[in-house]
């Protein structure tokens, strides 16, 4: 399986915008791209580069590679509907990024590192595939080994306080959170233009 290497906020600087889910992020104090000349570049970009940047930017938000995120655009395309909404459902409902949006994790890093782990179960069975899709109905919770972990006695006061998008049901007193619903446009916080993947894609 492949992996994300090398600095995550070099990537962020090269994107223009966060995606690393950092709030030490370097595009703070360095808006700019990376490189000697980095801040002197006002190149401006294509429409096929416009296309490019915005599904690199979407494969680094999720953490996914180019072979596994063409398979999500390929199964989207697919079915009936919005090639757009069908392709952002698909990587909503990653078993990592809902641990992430449900508050267990941080960043969607760290969430797919415990997913790896095998910190939670679904539907009474450990898991630990972070690409796995989950359904309506599903319930997704800690193991107790992992509750009296060091990791989230520290955790504790960001679980406590976050609050978790509406398609998610979150107990905090058992750790554990079920999906209530599909994920719909209003609940993706990142800023995605997904036309521009379908349009890239499409080409």
């Amino acid at each position: 399986m492949g992996r994300q290497i090398g600095p995550r906020c070099k990537k962020c600087r090269r994107i223009g915008e966060s995606v690393c889910g950092s709030q030490k992020c370097a595009i703070i104090k360095r808006n700019f791209p990376p490189g000697l000349h980095g801040a002197n570049q006002f190149r401006r970009l294509s429409e096929f580069g416009l296309q490019l940047r915005e599904k690199q930017k979407v494969k680094l938000i999720y953490g996914v590679q180019e072979k596994q995120f063409r398979n999500y655009y390929d199964k989207a395309s697919s079915k009936h509907g919005n090639t757009g909404e069908e392709l952002m459902l698909q990587l909503e409902t990653r078993l990592d990024n809902a641990v992430f949006r449900a508050g267990f994790a941080e960043t969607r890093r760290q969430a797919r590192q415990l997913v790896t782990h095998g910190h939670f179960m679904v539907d009474g069975r450990r898991c630990d595939i972070p690409s796995r899709s989950l359904r309506i109905g599903e319930k997704i919770e800690l193991r107790e080994k992992s509750k009296k972990g060091k990791f989230y006695e520290e955790h504790a006061p960001y679980f406590k306080t976050y609050e978790a998008p509406k398609w998610l049901e979150v107990d905090k007193a058992n750790m554990s959170f079920a999906v209530a619903a599909l994920p719909g446009k209003e609940d993706i916080q990142q800023n995605i233009a997904i036309n521009l993947i379908v349009e890239f894609y499409s080409r």
